[in-house]
């Protein structure tokens, strides 16, 4: 009988243990080209960090990065919208988490510009660039969020 009891009150532990440690998981949409292979990349380093994005393709970005307030020195190959904010381009994850949680009244999103090698999805064996992470507000004022490499 007490062999029972802690067998099920360990099990209990584990069960309430493991559901509080799991994190929600956070959905958005990723506006992308079908022909580009680093976006795909991007995309599965947003899933490994607990991101579920629904992918649109689309032939011509452009008038969606407009819609969003991309600036064009801040454009690269892919936007994201998650929770009502854009995201350009290969932005770690962890930045945009911490985005997220801070919830910026003024800024509308975070853009990494071009396609730093070594950002997520440009992975390239040892190479990496440094690169900063930009905060930007529809004014198309900037400041940098994080630097990363």
């Amino acid at each position: 009988m007490i062999i029972k009891r802690t067998l099920l009150a360990c099990a209990l532990f584990v069960s309430a243990t493991a559901s509080a440690t799991t994190a929600p998981i956070i959905k958005g949409t990723n506006y992308l080209s079908p022909y580009c292979g680093c976006c795909k990349e991007w995309v599965a380093h947003m899933k490994d960090n607990g991101f579920e994005l629904e992918n649109v393709y689309q032939e011509n970005l452009t008038p969606t990065k407009i819609k969003l307030g991309v600036l064009p020195e801040y454009a690269s190959c892919h936007t994201a919208q998650i929770e009502g904010y854009t995201f350009e381009g290969h932005v770690p994850a962890t930045d945009i988490k911490r985005f997220l949680a801070s919830k910026p009244t003024r800024m509308k999103g975070l853009a990494v510009g071009e396609m730093p090698m070594g950002s997520p999805g440009m992975e390239y064996g040892d190479k990496k660039d440094s690169y900063n992470v930009v905060a930007f507000d529809d004014k198309g004022r900037t400041m940098v969020w994080a630097s990363h490499n």
